[in-house]
């Protein structure tokens, strides 16, 4: 299995990270610590040293093995770096390459991809400064989770914990498979659209929806997290875009130029995943001027026509490429999601109920169902949408495997 260094630092949560290493343990994992200074006043290097059968790094000027820089080789050796719990200094450090203890310089010399599990006060999360540190953390390309609401240390509720042992085992397993499997899409090339259209009004106004690009953005992170080579093609979106030398960025704001740039890209795709959310309709004639408000005048209409059809275009198109669709929808999930299988000549829809609280839009989570030519619905759990992503991309390796 993986080898996993576990940066503690000083978190009131510094406790779980007890448990987390031992289960990691209990996975078949190599495990070894990094402590902060803060981290050891609330859990003894001792007792870490006890259970993972390996010194603590506390200080970078301790005996080295073999002669070799501490900090520079427990870098080296590392396959996965997991900080939890995350504090709010030691996330300002990594988002400004600070190295001024042990744990800091440590990671910074540190090539192997990197999660953060933060936990804190739910206003020191909130402040502007430690949410524009963790963005930046996002675009560095680290995995950034997000921490649970319940009850704090201070007494009261707010979001800021650091979620339940068992859910952030899962979340470091599932980063460690990706690791072990990672180049199966090296030969893979992926377009996914992410994000909403936008259709004009006028200048200044336009038709659209509330998709924030999250569910897209996570998909195309799993990919290239495959190896797979991803063209990125973007309409209106709220979060943060991946940054590799792997991902091509095509920005696009109507349907038109998202089925222009869909066309230009499908003839070299292996896979399109089709998770943007399309405007259906159109106004007729966009004005040219912005369209005032009139005395006397208690309504305005505008003529919408039908957009076309991204998704139907690419079932036409496809030879032996996958074709997967999303069917966000507010009432008759599984009819809807069928009917748009059959008359899209898609391979996959991906299905989700927008209207529940919680889920789809804007949210961090989403609960889905795959459905598939002549297989059963594959029903999923409510979970993250990164957690949703990396799901699906298992079930495309298997399709790829199986030569779909």
């Amino acid at each position: 299995m993986a080898r996993i260094a576990v940066y503690i630092t000083g978190s009131i949560a510094a406790y779980k990270a007890v448990e987390v290493v031992r289960a990691l343990q209990h996975r078949g994992h190599d495990v070894r610590v990094i402590e902060t200074k803060s981290a050891q006043q609330l859990v003894g290097a001792a007792t870490l040293a006890s259970l993972t059968k390996h010194p603590v790094m506390t200080d970078l000027w301790q005996p080295s093995r073999n002669g070799q820089v501490p900090h520079i080789e427990l870098a080296d050796w590392t396959q996965l770096a997991v900080v939890v719990p995350a504090s709010a200094d030691f996330i300002a450090k990594m988002a400004n390459g600070l190295a001024d203890d042990p744990a800091s310089t440590t990671l910074l010399a540190t090539a192997a991809p990197k999660m953060v599990f933060p936990a804190m006060n739910n206003h020191m999360l909130a402040n502007p400064s430690t949410q524009r540190n963790l963005r930046q953390l996002v675009d560095d390309g680290v995995a950034v989770i997000e921490p649970a609401e319940g009850l704090l240390a201070e007494g009261y509720s707010g979001k800021g914990r650091l979620p339940e042992v068992p859910a952030v085992v899962e979340q470091i397993q599932e980063k460690a498979e990706q690791l072990l499997h990672h180049g199966e899409l090296a030969d893979t090339n992926f377009v996914i659209t992410v994000g909403g259209t936008q259709e004009p009004l006028d200048p200044v106004r336009f038709i659209g929806n509330r998709s924030s690009g999250k569910m897209g953005v996570a998909i195309a992170r799993a990919a290239l997290s495959y190896g797979a080579k991803v063209t990125l093609i973007a309409g209106n979106v709220s979060v943060s875009l991946p940054k590799s030398v792997h991902c091509h960025l095509v920005r696009v704001q109507t349907t038109e130029e998202m089925a222009r740039a869909v066309q230009n890209s499908f003839a070299t795709a292996d896979v399109l995943i089709m998770a943007a959310a399309v405007a259906d309709f159109k106004p007729r004639h966009s004005a040219s001027h912005k369209v005032k408000k009139q005395k006397g005048r208690q309504d305005y209409q505008f003529d919408l026509v039908p957009t076309e059809d991204i998704l139907k275009m690419a079932g036409k198109m496809k030879k032996r490429q996958l074709v997967i669709g999303f069917a966000a929808e507010t009432d008759d999930l599984l009819q809807n999601a069928q009917r748009k299988l059959e008359q899209k000549n898609a391979d996959m829809i991906v299905a989700n109920d927008v209207s529940k609280a919680g889920i789809g839009f804007a949210s961090d989570d989403n609960q889905v169902t795959i459905l598939q030519r002549d297989a059963d619905p594959l029903n999923w759990p409510k979970q993250s949408k990164q957690a949703v992503a990396n799901q699906l991309m298992a079930l495309i390796i298997n399709k790829i495997k199986e030569g779909w």
